[in-house]
């Protein structure tokens, strides 16, 4: 049986159409993809991140055990701020990207993926085991206890302080990665200012049983300002526009950040961590293989995961594999990002997409396919 979210009677009563997406059953959409893609992109979205798992990890080495189990370095983190990291296996493979969260001292929220919540907790339990000070570290698997919305698009900040009425300090004024507690119906719920979409927006986390609420304030607060009810769809377009990782697809266990095009988020310079040793030796070689961002040149149906693709000319290899593709809803053309050898992987450089076997031209650019022009 496929589990739900707390919001699922409220994606029934707005008509969503709803998915299995990894043994979760989730709005793909409510009107179409285009629809509320275009809303983000020019007012504003809101989106079910419920699936996504909630750890809690404190204690007075929590710091040094995150710093050990995670890329970044969790040292730069002040209480109230946020940073994008990884969680890599020995061999440097991801087994997974999150956002980490520093709640105050010795006190972290990390928001993991969903398909990835039973592994990912059974990994740092794994390395607190191997920990130098296990019993100054605490380990609080809390998804289940946790509901969570995106609320995306350049007209979010006009309307988000109006969902929490007498918050003293205005959530408008939270700058990129941070995160506030913030009292809601008497209750207290993490608001950050984070996305996954390429727009300014937040991240609401709160209680199961209030996230319901949470969701009706937000689109009732955000009507005036074109506020749509968004599904998968159009959160997988929105991020492939911007040209960020989805698990299972452009990262992976055999995949490492460098190889993903992520080494900004990976902080060689601290002291050992987890696939340390891999991550350096790739970052001074040089990996062999690359993420790349490509568009389709020619009139052809859109690029898919899992098609190949094949370098360009009469010799023409079979060179790499398409992550992700799909038609940009922005910028009306087949895009998509995927795995070449290096020598394939500098910009302007033509390629083929191999789609229903016919070979359609592509070339590599520059990421992202898509970058806002103000704001955070």
């Amino acid at each position: 049986m496929l589990k739900r979210t707390p919001l699922y009677e409220s994606h029934r009563a707005l008509g969503a159409k709803l998915i299995d997406f990894g043994g979760w059953e989730m709005p793909v959409q409510y009107t179409s993809i285009l629809d509320e893609h275009t809303a983000v992109r020019n007012a504003a979205g809101i989106f079910d991140i419920s699936h996504m798992g909630e750890f809690f990890v404190s204690g007075t080495a929590a710091q040094e055990f995150l710093n050990f189990a995670l890329t970044n370095d969790v040292s730069r983190l002040q209480p109230g701020q946020g940073q994008y990291t990884l969680m890599c296996n020995h061999k440097g493979g991801v087994v997974d990207d999150l956002y980490l969260y520093c709640l105050g001292l010795g006190n972290y929220l990390l928001i993991v993926n969903a398909s990835r919540i039973d592994d990912d907790f059974a990994w740092l339990q794994s390395l607190h085991e191997r920990f130098s000070q296990p019993t100054k570290v605490k380990l609080d698997e809390k998804s289940a206890s946790y509901g969570a919305v995106a609320v995306q698009g350049p007209s979010v900040v006009k309307f988000i302080d109006s969902v929490f009425p007498g918050v003293h300090e205005p959530l408008a004024r939270l700058v990129k990665n941070e995160i506030r507690m913030v009292s809601f119906q008497g209750e207290l719920i993490y608001a950050a200012r984070t996305g996954y979409t390429g727009e300014d927006g937040f991240e609401i986390v709160a209680p199961a049983p209030l996230i319901s609420q949470v969701w009706s304030a937000v689109l009732a607060a955000g009507k005036e300002h074109g506020i749509k009810p968004c599904g998968l769809g159009a959160r997988d377009t929105l991020r492939l526009e911007s040209c960020y990782p989805l698990y299972g697809h452009e990262l992976n266990e055999t995949t490492s950040p460098i190889e993903a095009g992520l080494g900004f988020f990976v902080a060689l310079g601290k002291p050992h961590f987890m696939g340390a040793e891999v991550l350096r030796q790739q970052k001074a070689d040089g990996p062999a293989k690359r993420l790349v961002a490509f568009k389709m040149t020619g009139k052809s149906a859109p690029p898919r995961a899992d098609y190949a693709i094949w370098s360009e000319g009469g010799m023409s290899e079979r060179v790499g594999i398409v992550a992700s593709g799909t038609q940009s809803p922005t910028l009306g053309i087949g895009i998509g990002l995927g795995y070449v050898p290096a020598a394939n992987a500098s910009p302007d450089t033509p390629l083929q997409i191999e789609i229903r076997a016919n070979k359609a031209p592509a070339v590599v650019i520059k990421k992202p396919f898509y970058k806002r022009s103000s704001g955070l």
